[in-house]
């Protein structure tokens, strides 16, 4: 038994450290961020807005003053008026400067059945645009003034390009525990790992869709963003929709923030269950495999702990407490080697846990396959595709 706990606790040490190693690697050669460009086609940007989100006030002033060498509208679009957002865009709008040429409030209405409420506001700016590329920004985004011409730049340089994309990271001003977990899942786990399977030229099969930019006629050629029509992760199938069209999804190395704040630990719970099932919308085994490795891992390093306390056998228990403080220590180096923030000392039982729970809430979310997210609920099938028709959520 001494020798049995011993190997495994071992080779969950030695797999952490080999993937920390792998993914270090490949974080340190990124490719440089692209040019801005002293031109640039035509662009409108759609920005979808369902509620307030943290930071909702500076998430639409950066969303007024991002920059850009070319003729550029902006389309917020929400449900109705009655949107507490509808307000606060509508001020901002009319206190602030822009250098876009058109900007608007759309209302799009309640979605139909079988069509998420993005997807729907999507469509609705689609059918209001004029510009001759499309860009779609989530409303949780802050993104800095040059991020829209770099990823312009790319997508003119790549003929082969029909969408780029920016990496997203997850910050919080003054962080709470459910925070540090949603910054660990997004720049430890999510964000190294689309570097790793971008390389060598940045291309993937799938879209992270926080702020794209799309030609127009590769939209057009898989049937515009409409192809997504009964899918809850739009982006991912989107951008699935385009590869195997022949056209190429490209992220590049300017980062996207994602503003959290507030976020308890239930609020984080099911954000992590909903996560799990973005993942089911298009994410391949090749992408998800590595962390999985990583996970269980540490798995295996709290289970040997467990036993080897329980039974007195002080080998096997240090070998495994190792291994859970290696697993703390990646974590929040990936977190920083992508554009996040530290993790307070007294916050680091955080990333201890974040494997535990994510073999629980993978159970959960296959025992439970209905999810709100934006002030709605949907049913979703084994391949989060929406079910049962999507229905508003109870005081949604």
């Amino acid at each position: 038994m001494n020798t049995l706990l011993l190997v495994l606790a071992g080779l969950s040490l030695v797999l952490l450290i080999e993937g920390h190693g792998r993914l270090r690697r490949i974080l340190d050669r990124r490719r440089g961020e692209p040019p801005f460009p002293a031109s640039a086609p035509s662009m409108t940007v759609i920005r979808p807005v369902k509620g307030l989100d943290t930071g909702a006030e500076d998430n639409i002033r950066a969303f007024l003053e991002m920059e850009y060498p070319g003729r550029l509208e902006l389309l917020f679009v929400v449900d109705s008026e009655e949107d507490p957002a509808y307000p606060v865009i509508r001020r901002l709008v009319a206190e602030h400067r822009t250098t876009a040429q058109r900007v608007e409030i759309l209302l799009s209405g309640s979605p139909p059945p079988g069509r998420t409420g993005k997807l729907n506001a999507m469509l609705a700016g689609v059918a209001a645009a004029t510009g001759e590329l499309l860009a779609f920004n989530d409303s949780d985004s802050r993104p800095t003034k040059d991020l829209l011409g770099r990823l312009v730049s790319e997508l003119l340089a790549r003929p082969d390009a029909g969408c780029t994309f920016a990496p997203v990271f997850a910050a919080s001003d003054r962080p709470t525990a459910g925070d540090v977990g949603y910054e660990l899942l997004l720049n430890a786990w999510y964000g190294p790992t689309v570097s790793w399977a971008a390389q060598p030229r940045g291309e993937l099969n799938f879209i992270m869709g926080q702020l794209m930019v799309c030609r127009r006629q590769a939209l057009e050629a898989v049937g515009g963003v409409g192809v997504a029509q009964g899918h809850f992760v739009d982006d991912m199938y989107i951008g699935r929709a385009l590869w195997e069209a022949g056209w190429k999804n490209v992220v590049i190395e300017t980062p996207l923030r994602i503003v959290t704040g507030g976020m308890g630990p239930l609020q984080f719970l099911r954000t992590f269950r909903r996560w799990f099932l973005f993942s089911e919308g298009g994410l391949s085994l090749r992408f998800t495999w590595p962390n999985w490795v990583r996970g269980v891992s540490c798995w295996i390093a709290w289970a040997v702990l467990g036993i080897a306390l329980a039974t007195g056998r002080p080998g096997p228990a240090l070998v495994a407490a190792l291994a859970i403080a290696f697993s703390v220590y990646t974590q929040a180096s990936l977190q920083r080697a992508y554009h996040g923030p530290r993790i307070a000392a007294h916050q680091l039982w955080v990333p201890a846990i974040i494997p535990l729970l994510g073999g629980l809430v993978a159970i959960a979310a296959r025992l439970n396959r209905r999810v709100d997210w934006r002030g709605r609920s949907y049913d979703l099938d084994a391949e989060a595709r929406l079910g049962r028709s999507g229905s508003p959520a109870p005081g949604g």
